[in-house]
């Protein structure tokens, strides 16, 4: 039965808080007034990617049978907060924890890689809503938040998919590369390539590209 604790949840909402305002904070690049403007945008972006992220570690060590919790990691929320200053996040806000006294590398390597392949696929899918939001951004402000919403969460959602996949510490690529080195290869290739994208074409132009707009 997919079930939370009590401080599982309250370790997920203060989780979800540090990465929304180191978000922020790094999107914003020291002005306050598009700080306060963007962390609206943000949060929405952060909650869904980080919570799925969770989420996809938990739904596939309980579909295993193991018991999961989320657990808050202190040391990386503080790490994640300041990190946000130099413009790049670390995001370290916590792990879920699988509770198991004999699991194999290849479950525990299916358990990583859900985490960043939810971020993969909710970045496409925010950049697919992105293009079709698009044209209708002139007609209501509420099309231009979703645009706004969709074209940040491509671009948090590539960063966070990469960076999990990192093959240090203990990073989801970590278990990922000790379960199946061409698996961990592929698939942060992939993520690698979204991110560079998110960076060197940017969500925007992106979205202009794919309609065939200037």
């Amino acid at each position: 039965m997919f079930t939370f604790t009590k401080k599982e949840i309250r370790d997920l909402i203060i989780a979800f808080i540090v990465l929304s305002i180191s978000f922020g904070i790094s999107n914003a690049q020291s002005n306050v007034n598009t700080f306060i403007s963007i962390l609206p945008i943000v949060m929405v972006g952060v909650a869904i990617g980080s919570l799925v992220h969770e989420l996809g570690h938990k739904f596939v060590a309980m579909k295993y049978g193991y018991e999961a919790e989320f657990k808050a990691w202190p040391l990386g929320l503080l790490i994640t907060f300041a990190s946000a200053f130099i413009g790049i996040v670390f995001s370290l806000p916590g792990s879920v924890q699988t509770y198991a006294d004999n699991i194999t590398d290849e479950i525990n390597g299916k358990i990583a890689i859900a985490g960043p392949m939810d971020n993969m696929a909710l970045a496409l899918i925010s950049i697919a809503i992105a293009a079709l939001i698009f044209p209708l951004k002139p007609y209501s402000n509420i099309f231009t938040l979703i645009y706004l919403i969709c074209t940040i969460g491509f671009s948090v959602n590539s960063f966070l998919a990469t960076f999990n996949l990192l093959p240090f510490y203990t990073l989801d690529g970590v278990k990922v590369l000790k379960w199946n080195a061409k698996i961990w290869i592929v698939i942060f290739a992939v993520a690698v390539i979204m991110l560079l994208m998110s960076i060197g074409i940017g969500a925007e132009n992106m979205v202009k590209l794919i309609i065939g707009t200037n």
